[in-house]
């Protein structure tokens, strides 16, 4: 398998391919996980199992905060079995107004997470 080349957003760096003891010293088990990293900048993302592949964009401490927040939201609508992942995505990419195919957790910036948590928010009937 070919070695994807990762851009880091914030400084536009390459970025380097690690093992989770970079990222999470004190997590044993993380340590064989791959991450794609840029010390600089301090940010990264996990790879998909068994591969070099992202599983979105790298992000920094704030991103990572934000993601973690649209997660908390999201993830029951489909963990709960109320709906399948697919169709999770659909609602929230519908609500954006984007594209399905475009629509990941993984690859939102700051601005969307915000964004799909309000979504997600109305839809649950709480307040921002």
């Amino acid at each position: 398998m070919t070695k994807p080349k990762v851009k880091c957003d914030y400084c536009q760096g390459a970025a380097r391919l690690v093992n989770g003891s970079a990222i999470y010293p004190h997590r044993p088990d993380l340590m064989d996980k791959k991450f794609w990293q840029c010390a600089p900048c301090k940010a990264y993302v996990g790879c998909h199992p068994d591969s070099m592949i992202p599983l979105g964009r790298l992000a920094n401490a704030e991103l990572r905060r934000e993601k973690q927040k649209v997660h908390a939201l999201f993830d029951p609508l489909w963990k709960s079995r109320h709906m399948k992942r697919s169709d999770a995505y659909a609602y929230l990419a519908k609500k954006l107004g984007m594209a399905q195919q475009n629509c990941h957790v993984g690859m939102f910036d700051v601005e969307t997470c915000r964004t799909a948590v309000a979504v997600l928010n109305a839809r649950y009937g709480a307040k921002t």
